[in-house]
């Protein structure tokens, strides 16, 4: 069978330094040790770069991420990893043993549907003055719930003892709370795996501070 032409170009990711999806995707390309090409669409700059009709194009819902990738353009964080992970299978984000796959898709639900859309940047802006406490109300709520429910699942990581796709939306919600100053200490679970993870190369190159549009002030 032909590799088509597509399929040898590297992957575009559209994305934002801080932007908690975007960092889940450069964590996925980073585990699999896949090489992608960056374009920043900076969210506040300009009144949000990605409200213009340009990045319309690119993804009609107007947020980060969209990756090209193999010829087709993807938004959608989880369904942008779940298709790397089927398409590069090596090492697995997904584990084969049904339980274990389904409390993956849980726990990386419970975060990308439960918690982060209710303190990102749109919401918060909307929010006005009272954003902290916002956040800080609903970062606990979904902690509280995610702490239970690892307890249950967790060895060395999120679910059992592999790296999972729910460890890439564990470590990006951590540092969105240490941002909302939320009181780790009362996850002892959630803190320990997220502490272990930043241990680890990819979770460390993918960071925010040192992205090709981190402003010079954040970089470290």
């Amino acid at each position: 069978m032909r590799t088509s032409f597509a399929c040898l170009m590297k992957p575009v990711l559209h994305g934002y330094f801080r932007s908690s999806c975007s960092w889940r995707v450069r964590i996925a390309f980073a585990l699999k040790g896949i090489e992608y090409d960056q374009v920043p669409v900076n969210l506040v700059k300009d009144g949000g770069q990605q409200l213009t009709d340009q990045y319309k194009t690119v993804n009609p819902m107007q947020q980060v991420p969209a990756v090209t990738i193999d010829g087709i353009t993807l938004s959608q964080s989880l369904a942008i990893i779940q298709y790397i992970d089927e398409t590069r299978p090596r090492p697995p984000l997904i584990p084969a043993d049904l339980q274990q796959r389904a409390q993956v898709r849980m726990i990386s639900d419970l975060i990308a549907s439960g918690i982060q859309p209710l303190q990102n940047l749109y919401v918060l802006q909307k929010v006005g003055e009272e954003k902290l406490q916002w956040a800080q109300h609903f970062i606990n709520k979904g902690f509280k719930a995610l702490e239970s429910i690892l307890k249950q699942t967790s060895g060395t990581y999120c679910v059992g003892n592999e790296i999972s796709m729910a460890d890439i939306c564990l470590v990006p919600q951590v540092y969105n709370a240490e941002r909302y100053k939320v009181d780790l200490d009362q996850y002892p679970t959630i803190k320990q795996i997220n502490q272990t993870l930043m241990e680890l190369e990819a979770f460390k190159v993918s960071h925010p501070s040192c992205q090709p549009d981190t402003p010079d002030d954040l970089r470290s």
